[in-house]
Formats: structure tokens, sequence, C-alpha cells
């Protein structure tokens, strides 16, 4: 299997998607001016205590206050807290983690109001972004996630992933971190340090450490509520997540974002630094991959996959329901609980598929095709269970009950990634009448030649519908070449797949784009 990253950067927003084997697997899409808000750490003031949930209310700067329960404080926040209250008393110099004595454990069963006050200062990590009507979710047990290892100021233990299965591995790289660690960090290595040499853990390790060092110093210079530590961009999070050997590309079409992934992939792995590849044609990156096609064919509320059989996807406020219905496989003459069992594997593969592209969390109910048949039912758990063990969410699926139901729970750290494919015309804007479209190049024309003595503008890109792209680009002599040679042949016409049928959009050669919308072409 063959892994691909493409990352299409735009002036509002930047979007991710994973291919394995040309499929799209992942695709993550925000806009530019909002930060990926997991990781971050904020210095932050206790607004509300909450004793009936045993939680507080925390105001880090959003507009809905965040969400800290007790049991996300953590065993170590005796420590924590002291060690805030300590630096914040003397700001001029932040106290020293290593010389930091040591403190008991807070109880696992404590009420919030025992640790916590209205008022109180407190350092927190956001693990959930903000999602419909709630602000971020909390901790305070504070980790600095690298590629390798993750450190946690005020403990003081090591554990290794338990998908390290060589025992050899595991008592091998327990010895290495005892012997790098600083006092009072716990470290989680991770399943990728496998195999690593200690002088590339140890200088992790020490990065790491930087950044609560210099987290620390901000906390001394800003005023409550304040970001301390920005969690490094989207991008560069995915990749420290699912960068692994079998990634054969990086394209990107943005020279800024381009350098930013260059440099973290040669930090991580020198030698894969010629798989990023800055994009330059102007064909939208997404058409040239094939993204753009599977983006809309595949994030609606229906969504087809083998031989007619096709998902209806609901999402509410308290979960997602997946209904799986054969379509036309229900004429096969296969027999009934063949039919279920064919459809309902090849719908557990675009389930788990869809889980990922739209980060589906929460509880999601998914409706099979009833089956009569207990090892059809294992059968299909089994083969769920297999699909989703590559699914970085941690999760948890549960037996296809006699009824053909099945649940399963998954880990949601951010709003769940939906399109609604049935858009208002962007023609008419759901008036339902346009000016006719064998008119519309003639507008077209009208168009470049307010570029061109207007704008005084000579060279630009065009972007228009696939369809209106070759329409234009037809023939010997065709109307692409008669404009050129009548107005400029520094035009360029590009097809674009995002765009509608009589939508169009021009660009001046650094990207910008120019301002040629009205409603001239409207009833």
């Amino acid at each position: 299997m063959t892994s691909e990253l493409v990352i299409d950067v735009q002036p509002k927003e930047i979007s991710i998607a994973v291919l394995e084997d040309k499929q799209l697997v992942e695709f993550q899409k925000e806009a530019r001016n909002i930060s990926f808000s997991v990781g971050d750490i904020y210095l932050g003031k206790i607004k509300k205590l909450m004793p009936g949930l045993n939680a507080a209310f925390v105001d880090v700067g959003y507009k809905k206050d965040a969400f800290l329960h007790y049991q996300d404080l953590g065993s170590n926040f005796s420590r924590l807290d002291k060690f805030l209250k300590t630096t914040l008393s003397d700001k001029k110099k932040p106290t020293s983690l290593s010389k930091f004595s040591h403190l008991s454990d807070i109880s696992k069963d404590g009420l919030i109001a025992d640790v916590l006050k209205q008022g109180d200062e407190i350092l927190v990590q956001i693990v959930k972004e903000p999602i419909s009507t709630k602000g971020p979710r909390l901790t305070s047990e504070i980790s600095f996630a690298g590629r390798y290892l993750v450190a946690m100021p005020f403990g003081d233990k090591i554990s290794v992933s338990q998908k390290i299965k060589s025992g050899e591995e595991r008592l091998r790289l327990k010895q290495l971190i005892q012997s790098i660690k600083p006092k009072n960090i716990t470290v989680i290595v991770r399943t990728s340090a496998e195999g690593i040499r200690v002088a590339e853990l140890d200088l992790e390790l020490k990065t790491l450490v930087k950044r609560w060092e210099d987290s620390i110093t901000k906390v001394i210079k800003h005023k409550v509520p304040a970001l301390i530590y920005e969690e490094t961009g989207r991008t560069v999070a995915l990749l420290r997540d699912i960068f692994n050997p079998s990634f054969t590309n990086i394209y990107i079409n943005d020279p800024d974002v381009y350098n930013e992934v260059r440099d973290y992939v040669g930090t991580i792995s020198p030698d894969h630094t010629k798989i990023v590849e800055l994009y330059k044609e102007d064909l939208p990156i997404f058409d040239k991959f094939g993204i753009t096609k599977q983006i809309k064919s595949i994030f609606g509320q229906h969504v087809t996959f083998k031989n007619g059989a096709y998902l209806i996807i609901e999402h509410t406020e308290a979960m997602h329901v997946i209904d799986v219905n054969s379509g036309n496989r229900s004429n096969s003459n296969t027999g009934q609980e063949n039919t279920a069992i064919d459809v309902n594997l090849a719908a557990a593969e675009e389930i788990a598929r869809q889980l990922r592209l739209r980060d589906m969390g929460g509880i999601i109910v998914i409706d099979f095709i009833d089956m009569h048949e207990s090892d059809n039912r294992q059968k299909l758990f089994d083969r769920m269970r297999s699909l989703m063990a590559n699914d970085r969410a941690r999760h948890n699926i549960l037996q296809v009950s006699k009824f053909g139901l099945m649940q399963i729970t998954r880990k949601r750290v951010r709003p769940v990634m939906d399109f609604n494919t049935a858009e208002v015309c962007p023609t008419c804007f759901g008036k339902g009448e346009i000016k006719s479209s064998i008119l519309f190049v003639d507008d077209l024309e009208k168009k470049i030649n307010d570029v061109i003595t207007t704008l005084k503008v000579k060279k630009f890109k065009m972007y228009v519908h696939p369809y209106i792209a070759a329409f234009i680009n037809q023939g010997f002599y065709s109307l692409k070449w008669k404009w050129k040679f009548k107005y400029s042949l520094g035009m360029k016409i590009i097809p674009d797949q995002k765009l509608g049928f009589l939508e169009y959009r021009f660009f001046d050669m650094d990207k910008n784009e120019l301002d040629m919308k009205d409603d001239s072409l409207f009833v």
C-alpha cells in the first residue's frame, strides 16, 4: 500500500487529503485564520465551580468557557499547582522542574471544590475542540508530543507502547530512556520509537523539555487568560502522527507550507525529504489527483459503494446513525442470507473509511441488513475490527445484535467533517432562472475585456467549469486562441471541478483573485 499526502493551500483555508492507493481515506479542512487548538496550553482562570458535575468552567479566552472535570486534573495536579503558584509569586526566574520537591498525588475520588476555588489561575491543555454549543474540553495533565516520545512534566515514570511486541526491544527502550530522562518528567515511548538510536531519542526529549521551559517563561510575562504554548500547525501535526516509510509523495501547492513540511520531514527522516514536492501546475491540485471528485461523491448523506448498495448517514447531537441498504443487490439470485452478508461486508469497508474521512466520533449506530446466522454476524464483527485496526482514534466496537445493529464508540476531538453536496445553484442562487447558457461565453469575453482595459492586467488565469473549458478549447481555431490573439497572449483557461457550471474566477499571476463578480448574469 502506498500513501500520499496532498495539501491544498488557499488564501482563506487549507485542506489536507491522505490517499492510500489513490483512494481518499482522511480529509481535514480548516480556515487559515483559525488555529488547530488541540494540544494548545493556556494559563486560565476558574470562572465557576460545578459541584454537581464535579467540574469547573475555565476562562481560556474562548467565547464559551472551557470544561475541566476533576478526573482530568491528573494525579500530579498538586505538584503542577504548587509549581505554578511558586512561579507566579517570583516572576524574576522560573522554578527549575528538576529541583522541584515531590508532593503526594491527589485523591482519585476527590471533589473539585477541595482543590480549586473561583478565581484560581490554572495551567490547562485543550484535549477536545469546541463542538456545537460546547466549549473546549481541558486537562491539567500537560503533555508535549514528539515523533517518538511524549513528555509529561511532574511525573517520574516510563511507559512503552503496547504495540511494540518484542520484550527485548521494550526493555532496551526503557533502559535508554531511564539513562537520559530528566527528573520529574514522565516519558511515554511511542510505537514509532522501535529500533531508533539513543542519540535521536535524546535529541527529541531535550526538544520536548525545552518546549516546557519556554512555555513557563511565557507564564511570567502574560496576563490570564493567555496562550502559552501553541501546538504545531495542522499539516505538521498530521505528519507527526501518520508519517511512515510507506509515504511515497507529499504534494503541496504553497511555497511557505512546502518549506515548513520539508524542514519537518528533514528533521524526523532526512532520507525522505525528496518525497516532498512543490506543485506548480495551473490545474487545481485536488483536481490533478482526483480528490475533488471523490469529495463530491462520498461526503453526502447518501454514499454509494459496490454493486449499487448505499449508505444513508444521519448526524444528531447525541450520535451518528448509519443505515445500510442493498439497492439493486436485492434482485440477486444468491439468496437473502448470502446477499445480506456480501452487502454488509462491503458496507463495513466503506463505513470504516467514512469514520476516518469525516472524523466521526461519539456514538455511532449502524443498522446492517438482517442476518439470521450467528456465524455471519461474527464474521461481520471480525471484519469491522480488522478494518478499523489502523484507525488512530481510540474506539470500541460491540457485537452485532440479533436486530442487525452494531454500536461503535470513537473518540472525538473536533467537530465532525460534513459536507452538504446538494448545493444551492451558484449561478441563480436558488431562483431557478438565468440567462441562456449559450450567451455565457459572450459574458466571459466581456469580463476578459474588463480585466485588460479596466484593471490593466495583461497576464491572468481564468478558472471555469471543465465543461466550459472544453467548449472554449474545442476546434482548430478555438475560442481560447481567438481571445488570446484579440486580447492577450498572457491569458490561461484552467478547468476547475469545484466551480459551478456557469461560475468563473480570475486570478493574476501572483495568485491574487480579481474581483469580477456582479449580478449582470442573473435575471
